[in-house]
């Protein structure tokens, strides 16, 4: 049983949370309250940022010391929205969040993961018709390789894991999600992820 804290309490911190907490991990989610993210922090072994993207940057920088010698897995796209709420640009060109995030967090050992699918298929993998690809990016092979534990907690088959390298390796990852508005828009509201066929 790992201690797990997940920060934000959306759609997307909620299913994760929840799924972990199903698979046997002791998982708290931190909600708005001053101090909330802090304290779930600091108890933590592992850390999952769910926040909306735009924000994550300042709001984790903010726990500098609370987020170190931790693993920080980061699920988040850093993305300007349009009207409709559906990404249209990247917040950091020729950069990431993750990499962002391991600039801000220097003793945190960033791991990006599951940020490119709609969010249901992070915990349902096997309900698409073809299997999807998780994408690993990070500095420390010890950290991605715990999350890659994790992500076999969430029902995710070993083989359908790629290791991409470093924590640069986000950025290609990251613009995945310029995919999603158009996919939406001509598919609708179905669960898809992008997938690496061999």
């Amino acid at each position: 049983m790992t201690m797990i804290a997940v920060l934000g309490n959306g759609r997307v911190g909620g299913g994760l949370s929840a799924a972990l907490t199903r698979a046997g991990h002791q998982v708290t989610v931190a909600d708005r309250s001053p101090g909330a993210a802090a304290d779930a922090a600091g108890a933590a072994q592992i850390v999952i940022n769910a926040t909306p993207g735009a924000g994550s940057l300042e709001r984790l920088a903010a726990l500098r010391e609370e987020l170190a010698g931790k693993i920080l897995v980061d699920v988040s796209n850093a993305t300007a929205d349009g009207p409709d709420g559906l990404p249209t640009d990247l917040l950091y060109p020729g950069s990431s969040l993750a990499e962002q995030l391991q600039r801000a967090l220097p003793d945190t050992r960033v791991v990006k993961t599951l940020n490119t699918m709609l969010f249901t298929v992070m915990t349902a993998p096997t309900t698409l018709t073809q299997p999807p690809t998780a994408f690993l990016s990070g500095q420390d092979a010890e950290a991605k390789q715990t999350v890659h534990g994790l992500l076999q907690d969430l029902g995710w088959p070993r083989d359908w894991v790629t290791d991409l390298g470093g924590i640069e390796t986000a950025r290609a990852v990251e613009a995945a999600v310029l995919f999603v508005p158009h996919v939406i828009r001509s598919s609708g509201f179905a669960p898809f992820a992008v997938s690496i066929a061999r």
